[in-house]
């Protein structure tokens, strides 16, 4: 397998047979993607001596459409349909946006009456009147991307998929992002997200080509996947439907990664790199999901999410004269040419690592110059920073394994007093891409519980069948398919008793010639 990680400075990517890194790289992302990933694809190859015909599958994860909402690029005309009247008027789509996402997503926005109450009662019935006058209008100024919510739709998806095959019916060209399929439960969060999502599509089609076609120029004709943000993978056709499932791809990669060169389930994970360290948690092996809406370009969403701790630390942090401060204002990829220890006239993190002895790279004489006061207290307060990132991240008081990995690893040269072991394994600089190489295929749902506990195993075992049956449409393999997360919640002041169920299921891939998938 390959697993590829392509950032927005470098790309990291790894050639795996089962357990065992082959060959490994890191090379520069380039503008057009497409360039920075055949460069990592000959490198690898090349240092493996394998044959495009050797590979069973590709793995990719990208920050391609995460930059694309941050700088408001790329994105489409959405319309926006919400089915809620008269009960979900008061706050209308888009509250609470940025105002240039909005100018650069220009949403065209309808409500119709319909939409469920939590326990599956209708709201009102569907006007597919309603429906059909604001078609004609999403018609005329030749929209094609649209957004559908209903109220607690991932309890009842009903309406929406009426919805779908009313507007497919007449309207075959129109592209739909369904609600209850991307997001969870929480309307104003989840229809955030399928307008988000419904924005990207074009922009994915492109992404998810140009993917295809550098693996077919290399005569690499394997199947390839495209991380999540949960840890696990999807197939090509999915993530042309669902390109925001991608968001913060890349911290979840390090902390897979990080499992799987370790052995460890159950740690904290600080990936540093030439910006930002992100603190992480595993459990059981994947990252723990952030249980607080998400923010993506300022827009809150309710995606499953990792719960990360981003820190202003990195190895091209700029470190002030005096000492005092570290970051947040980085050199990013510039570092080669302006820290200290290449040649540079500005002071960083990795030239404070290099002169307290816990990194050999650059030139180390150009710091000859620096106090050792100086260098000693920076060294002090970068471990600080860390020590208290960890202790924010921890669930109990008492020191926890850390795993280090990223390029920026190199600034950690002493024990962190939040860790019970330190631990920085072999292939560290690129855990991302190791990540990406043995993910899963994974799927998940939400549903609404209401009766007594005869309802609740229905439920239960309707949900396990529908995410089995997922799975093998995505090329899981059935018989390594297990229940990776689930999360009940009461939910409080209903007239019955209902209880929020969200079910995560796992499985490796079913690749041919392959006994067992690692991870």
């Amino acid at each position: 397998r390959i697993g590829i990680d392509v950032g927005g400075t470098h790309t990291d990517a790894v050639l795996v047979k089962s357990n065992e890194v082959v060959a490994s790289c890191k090379v520069l992302t380039s503008q057009n993607i497409s360039d920075g990933l055949l460069n990592a694809l000959d490198s690898l190859l090349r240092q493996a001596s394998s044959e495009p015909a050797d590979l069973q599958a590709v793995m990719i994860g990208t920050t391609q459409f995460t930059n694309a909402v941050v700088e408001r690029r790329s994105l489409e005309q959405v319309a926006v349909i919400r089915v809620g009247l008269p009960s979900g008027a008061s706050i209308p789509p888009t509250t609470g946006w940025p105002d240039d996402l909005v100018a650069a997503v220009n949403p065209l926005v309808f409500m119709i009456s319909g939409g469920h109450t939590y326990d599956g009662l209708e709201i009102s019935p569907l006007d597919l009147d309603a429906l059909d006058s604001a078609l004609q209008k999403i018609s005329e100024q030749g929209i094609r991307q649209i957004a559908v919510a209903s109220i607690f739709a991932p309890s009842d998806p009903a309406q929406e998929l009426a919805i779908e095959q009313h507007i497919l019916r007449q309207f075959p060209q129109m592209d739909l992002t369904l609600s209850h399929r991307i997001g969870q439960l929480g309307l104003l969060e989840r229809e955030n997200a399928a307008i988000l999502n419904a924005s990207l599509k074009p922009l994915a089609q492109r992404v998810i080509s140009s993917f295809g076609e550098a693996l077919a120029s290399r005569s690499i004709s394997c199947p390839f996947y495209i991380s999540q943000n949960d840890g696990t993978l999807m197939d090509e056709v999915m993530a042309r439907q669902f390109p925001a499932l991608t968001f913060s791809s890349g911290p979840t990669n390090s902390l897979r990664g990080a499992s799987l060169l370790t052995g460890l389930e159950d740690a904290i994970v600080i990936d540093i790199g030439g910006t930002t360290s992100d603190i992480g948690v595993l459990k059981g092996g994947f990252p723990r999901q952030s249980n607080l809406s998400a923010s993506v370009g300022g827009v809150r969403t309710n995606f499953r999410m990792p719960d990360i701790l981003p820190l202003g630390l990195g190895g091209g942090s700029i470190v002030k004269p005096d000492g005092s401060q570290i970051g947040p204002v980085s050199v990013g990829y510039q570092l080669p040419q302006m820290g200290r220890v290449f040649g540079g006239d500005t002071l960083t993190a990795t030239d404070i690592a290099v002169a307290s002895g816990g990194a050999d790279l650059g030139d180390a004489s150009l710091l000859q110059d620096l106090p050792a006061s100086l260098i000693a207290s920076v060294n002090e307060l970068m471990h600080q920073m860390l020590d208290e990132g960890v202790d924010r991240m921890k669930s109990s008081r008492d020191p926890v394994p850390v795993i280090l990995v990223g390029g920026g690893a190199l600034l950690v040269s002493k024990p962190l007093k939040q860790a019970s072991t330190l631990l920085k394994p072999e292939y560290s600089g690129v855990a991302n891409a190791i990540g990406a190489a043995h993910s899963q295929i994974g799927c998940d749902m939400e549903r609404m519980i209401v009766g007594d506990a005869s309802a609740r195993r229905t439920v239960l075992e309707e949900m396990k069948l529908h995410l089995r049956d997922q799975l093998r449409q995505a090329g899981g393999k059935l018989e390594t398919a297990r229940i990776a997360d689930q999360e009940e919640t009461a939910v409080s002041y209903m007239a019955t008793p209902a209880v929020r169920v969200r079910m995560k299921m796992v499985a490796d891939l079913d690749l041919p010639g392959e006994a067992h998938a690692a991870g």
